[in-house]
């Protein structure tokens, strides 16, 4: 059985079930959490994790067994309003998960705009996993993602448009994703302030 078939073969029996149950599992605790937008758990596509398993570092293959190495072959995804909420919501996943990798992804320069984000890979909760499985039939881990929502729309468009095989971004067209990455930034910032204004204001 080919590495493809075998992943096909997982997503249908165990990555699809889990990633239904995880997702009422996640939206059952956040379901009285103000200023959640959306939240959604899916199972990565056959043809994507092809692609990753066949990624090379250094001229050498990055997995020698992708089917145990790969971490986020179930992602989750949060996506807040405000950019505040990230860090709320971030507190509130620790107090339920056990992880074992907790980032924040910003560009790597101050006067550079990019992707950013707060990325986990998480334990799979014990009740979630199929007891029917075998152990090396299951998986232990998911990727989540919490993203404000013009984070969220900025990653979705530049993932599809700077990741397609067929074409590459020309230098005028990356300076202006980094535009755009740029006005979603002070988007952030601006919304994040006026939320915080208009509450202190509220209670005040």
């Amino acid at each position: 059985m080919t590495l493809e078939e075998e992943f096909a073969a997982r997503r249908t029996h165990v990555l699809l079930p889990l990633a239904g149950r995880l997702e009422t599992h996640l939206k059952g605790l956040f379901d009285e959490f103000p200023r959640i937008d959306r939240i959604s758990v899916r199972a990565k596509s056959v043809d994507r994790f092809v692609a990753k398993a066949e990624k090379q570092e250094n001229a050498k293959q990055k997995y020698n067994d992708p089917l145990n190495q790969i971490q986020d072959q179930v992602g989750a995804r949060i996506v807040t309003f405000y950019a505040s909420d990230v860090e709320r919501v971030r507190l509130e996943i620790e107090k339920y998960f056990r992880y074992i990798e907790s980032k924040k992804i910003v560009p790597e320069s101050e006067s550079e705009f990019g992707y950013e984000g707060r990325h986990f890979i998480l334990f799979v909760p014990e009740d979630l996993i199929d007891e029917k499985l075998e152990s090396d039939k299951s998986v232990e881990f998911f990727e989540l993602q919490i993203k404000t929502l013009f984070q969220h729309a900025w990653s979705e468009a530049e993932h599809d448009l700077g990741y397609k095989p067929s074409s590459q971004l020309t230098s005028d067209q990356k300076r202006r994703l980094a535009f755009t990455a740029a006005q979603a930034w002070g988007a952030d910032q601006i919304f994040d302030e006026m939320h915080r204004q208009t509450t202190a204001t509220a209670t005040g």
